[in-house]
């Protein structure tokens, strides 16, 4: 099967071409060419607006049902009383025999109609004209209204709206039979409209009032939430932009921005210390891989010259570069485990502790040939399975180190989430037993022996990432206990 070509060495790597920097992509559907983005508006801006817009459709929702309500009543009542005093006129012309002189004069039978509901009346003469000296407003009569005047019935009425010169007129007239005329109600409709046209002019300036109220009521609400996200905001790209990690965030309330900037300035602080680690890293790396790197140095220097040594030399100078090789490769691959993001290895799944333990047990036999004893109960752990390989297999390879000798087997305990690895070695210095886990760092005794330094630093990570803590002490009897614990 035929794989996908491969570039040889001394081929240069085709170049793809590139749009530059400054090219404009091209204008999308939606976009018109060549017209510039307005600027949307900010988080404070939008509260505002969206305050003022919920108030002000309030606001007009309860004065149009108002007005609306308002102007129901009043023009109902209104038309209610003319009714009523129509019908009242009507009522007494039907009781009585009246003119339409009656109805003249300060002390005619009008004047008891124009007190309480303003009301003019005029009389009309049976011809249907209007009686001199009772004339009140520039209304002419209708043909209806001729007509009641000529009625012989008493109490005929008649009433609507009537338009003169933009003017409206309510009228009611009633017969006072016997062809002797009638007499007109005349109420006008404008002061009612002007009462209601104010009323309606009131209620939008009052809208307007609600709505630049709580425009401001919503900035200043929106200024007090937003004031820390703004704060916020500078932080981060303050962040961003300078790179520093020491910035003051405001983390005050208990709602969820000072949530946020709690989560936030607590992120700052995981990613100052793990800026820290990696620059303690990279100094202990450049300083331990000086030693080895210089001393490889030193013996390739001497190979030029290597046919003139004796035998002997020569033997222990390769010797030298195998080992020194190999102890330069270890010390690599630990930078490596310990630098990598430990994603690397794999989603934490549901792991019996017993295999994993009796399979890096089985490795280490082979590379060190000691006996090695497990004690596991059935404990399952969600936990990532290479990682916890790699933390076990360290803990036998230091046990097998430090006690070369063999002075008995090595044993694996595993209880529950614990794992202890004991030996039968000299054992650990009490000034050696809080430093033990820290990279690169090497007992006085271990400065002889081979290794890095790294391989518990490894079993630390392995178990902080897990929740959980390494532990070392020495064992009554002689030698070690060194081990972790994982969290739940």
């Amino acid at each position: 099967m035929t794989g996908p070509a491969r570039r040889s060495p001394g081929t240069p790597r085709p170049q793809h071409p590139r749009r530059p920097r400054n090219a404009q992509c091209a204008p999308g559907p939606h976009r018109t060419p060549g017209r510039p983005r307005l600027p949307r508006p900010g988080l404070r801006t939008t509260l505002a607006l969206a305050f003022a817009a919920i108030a002000a459709l309030v606001a007009v929702l309860i004065g149009a049902l108002g007005y609306h309500a308002a102007a129901v009543l009043i023009r109902n009542d209104e038309t209610a009383d003319f009714g009523a005093a129509v019908d009242s006129v009507g009522r007494q012309v039907q009781r009585e025999v009246l003119f339409p002189g009656d109805f003249a004069g300060p002390d005619g039978l009008s004047a008891d109609l124009v007190r309480p509901i303003r009301v003019t009346t005029q009389s009309l003469d049976p011809d249907g004209a209007v009686l001199p000296g009772t004339a009140r407003l520039d209304l002419p009569p209708s043909p209806a209204d001729q007509s009641l005047a000529h009625a012989d019935q008493p109490g005929r009425t008649s009433i609507g709206l009537r338009h003169r010169r933009g003017e409206g007129y309510r009228v009611g007239v009633v017969s006072l039979g016997g062809r002797r005329g009638a007499v007109q109600i005349i109420q006008q409709v404008g002061p009612t409209e002007q009462l209601l046209t104010t009323l309606r002019t009131r209620t939008v300036v009052l809208v307007a009032v609600v709505a630049v109220l709580a425009g401001g009521a919503g900035w200043l609400l929106a200024r007090r939430i937003t004031g820390r996200l703004v704060r916020l905001t500078a932080a981060a790209e303050l962040v961003a932009s300078s790179g520093r990690l020491d910035v003051l965030v405001p983390a005050a309330g208990r709602d969820e921005v000072g949530r946020l900037g709690r989560a936030f300035d607590r992120m700052l602080v995981r990613l100052a210390t793990a800026k820290e680690d990696q620059r303690r890293l990279v100094q202990d790396a450049g300083h331990e891989l000086r030693t080895p790197l210089t001393s490889l140095r030193t013996n390739l220097s001497v190979l030029p010259s290597l046919e003139r040594l004796p035998p002997g030399e020569r033997a222990a100078l390769m010797t030298d570069l195998v080992e020194e090789a190999r102890e330069l490769t270890q010390l690599v691959e630990e930078l490596v485990a310990l630098a990598a993001d430990r994603r690397a290895d794999g989603r934490p799944v549901e792991v019996a502790l017993a295999d994993v333990v009796r399979e890096a047990a089985a490795q280490a036999r082979r590379r060190s040939a000691r006996t090695i004893v497990v004690d596991a109960d059935a404990t399952v752990v969600i936990a990532r399975p290479d990682a916890l390989a790699r933390a076990v297999g360290n803990l036998l390879d230091n046990a097998a180190k430090f006690d070369p000798a063999g002075t008995g087997p090595i044993e694996v305990v595993v209880r529950g989430p614990r794992v202890e690895v004991r030996d039968r070695g000299p054992g650990i210095d009490a000034a050696d037993l809080d430093r033990v886990f820290d990279r690169f760092y090497r007992a006085t005794a271990a400065r002889s022996l081979p290794g890095s330094g790294l391989g518990l630093a490894i079993v630390h990570e392995v178990a902080r990432s897990h929740g959980g803590t390494a532990f070392a002490a020495n064992r009554e009897g002689g030698g070690a206990v060194i081990g972790f614990t994982l969290g739940g």
